[in-house]
């Protein structure tokens, strides 16, 4: 691209010089040094006298903006354009850099194509890096030394490393700085500081370069441990734990209360419940009960609940001779038949009251003997 625009600039100044043969014309006043910041514009003057033919700008050597009198501006590139002013005593030419970079940097040239007649500033490109400190904030402790390291990250050219303390600056003394070289043409410093404290401050790194307007920084806030302190804080970090723990324990021990009042209450209801379920229960039963006996002494009468048992006693019942075999023709006349209505064997209940008992009924039946026979001998003393 450079080969390209040199070889469209050679014509063109061949040409406008040409007609200038003979004419004498100077640079009254060329460009000056330039530092500025990557990306940023680069601004350099030219001014000619009156009868001027031809300006070319270079860089490192390099044609990169022709202006002519009877034309103007002749821009090869977006990078490099300029503006011109004219007044009596001459001609102004300003070239712009525009975004320059690192390789911008180097012999900017101003020429009018007459012989020495050239003038050239330098322009310095920089880079402004990184800058930061491990650590924002240290504890030490009393008669405690502590090293704090800044680190500086691709800058150009190196930066310079200074650090301060409460707005004043610390000797150079106390601190090492070194400086490496990284990639892309780009450098690198690292700064530690070794310091003593004695009281709480604020410690701030700074790195400069031409470039830069004001200085980039870093701070870090070093807090200073008095063992009085400490012992104190030791004190009432303990104490503030144990109120803690005696908070935390009285709030367990109030959950867990009101858990054992609910238990005891849900066990005390359902209790309650089963009790009433086990009364309606029997009361169930009871009924049931009573309505089976109301049955029973309606179908086999009432016992008598006075009647108290004699004792018991040996009974022996005399055996009866078998009778000699009857006759089947057998009459008997009416008027001389005797019948008794009552068995030779009669079992029964006797009841309070009654004269004459009634024979026992089936479900009598099955009574002891000895109400039996206590029976029997009754009714035999009454007949």
């Amino acid at each position: 691209m450079e080969r390209f625009q040199q070889l469209i600039l050679i014509p063109l100044i061949l040409t406008a010089s040409l007609p200038g043969l003979g004419f004498c014309y100077s640079i009254i006043n060329g460009p000056t040094n330039a530092t500025v910041l990557a990306g940023s514009e680069a601004h350099f003057n030219c001014t000619v006298s009156v009868g001027w033919v031809i300006l070319i700008w270079l860089s490192n050597g390099n044609p990169v903006l022709t202006v002519i009198n009877s034309q103007g501006a002749v821009e090869t590139s977006d990078r490099f354009t300029s503006q011109n002013y004219t007044s009596s005593n001459g001609f102004t030419s300003e070239l712009i850099i525009h975004n320059t970079q690192l390789s911008d940097s180097g012999k900017i040239e101003c020429s009018i194509q007459q012989l020495s007649e050239s003038s050239f500033a330098f322009l310095s490109v920089q880079v402004n890096g990184s800058l930061f400190i491990k650590n924002s904030t240290l504890a030490v402790k009393e008669n405690s030394t502590v090293e704090i390291v800044c680190e500086a990250l691709g800058w150009a050219p190196a930066p310079d490393i200074a650090w301060m303390t409460n707005d004043s600056f610390i000797d150079k003394s106390k601190y090492v700085t070194q400086q490496s070289q990284g990639s892309n043409d780009l450098h690198n410093a690292l700064s530690i500081l070794t310091l003593t404290p004695t009281d709480t401050e604020v410690l701030t790194c700074l790195a400069d370069i031409e470039a830069l307007p004001n200085p980039q920084n870093a701070t870090v806030t070093v807090i200073f441990v008095n063992s009085t302190i400490e012992n104190d804080y030791s004190e009432d970090s303990r104490s503030t734990w144990v109120i803690v723990l005696a908070v935390v324990l009285s709030l367990v021990g109030i959950i867990l209360l009101i858990i054992i009042i609910a238990v005891v209450v849900r066990c005390c209801c359902l209790k309650k419940k089963g009790s009433t379920y086990q009364n309606e229960i029997r009361k169930v039963s009871a009924e049931k009960k009573k309505d089976g006996d109301l049955e029973n002494r309606q179908r086999h009468g009432s016992e008598n609940q006075g009647y108290i048992p004699e004792e018991p006693r040996n009974v022996q019942i005399p055996r009866i001779a078998s009778l000699p075999p009857m006759s089947s023709k057998f009459t008997v006349p009416a008027a001389d038949l005797h019948t008794s209505s009552v068995p030779k064997c009669f079992y029964g209940r006797l009841e309070e009251g009654v004269k004459n008992p009634s024979p026992p009924s089936g479900a009598d039946w099955g009574r002891n003997e000895e109400t039996v026979y206590s029976w029997k001998d009754s009714w035999r003393l009454k007949t």
